[in-house]
């Protein structure tokens, strides 16, 4: 199964992307979901290291990492939603 999850809010205001970031680290960690994140707008900004300052940072710190990479898109919504079972927004 594969599940996308498709974060919205701007991390400097909202602690919605880093619950996220959170969650997908969580469900991928079973190995039994391919987890894929998709950063629309201001949410791309937790990809941008120099950027700072965002609530819960440090969950973005923590889990961001533990997610495999090539499964973040910022780009091709329609694409990367077809390929996926389950579509969560944040």
């Amino acid at each position: 199964m594969k599940a996308l999850f498709v974060i919205v809010s701007d991390p400097r205001t909202s602690h919605r992307p880093a619950e996220a970031v959170r969650i997908a680290a969580g469900v991928a960690a079973w190995k039994k979901v391919d987890v894929s994140l998709y950063l629309h707008g201001d949410a791309a900004r937790i990809l941008d290291e120099s950027a700072g300052d965002f609530v819960d940072e440090e969950h973005i710190e923590r889990y961001l990492p533990m997610l495999d990479h090539k499964n973040i898109h910022v780009k091709d919504f329609a694409r990367v939603a077809r390929e996926h079972a389950v579509v969560t927004w944040f």
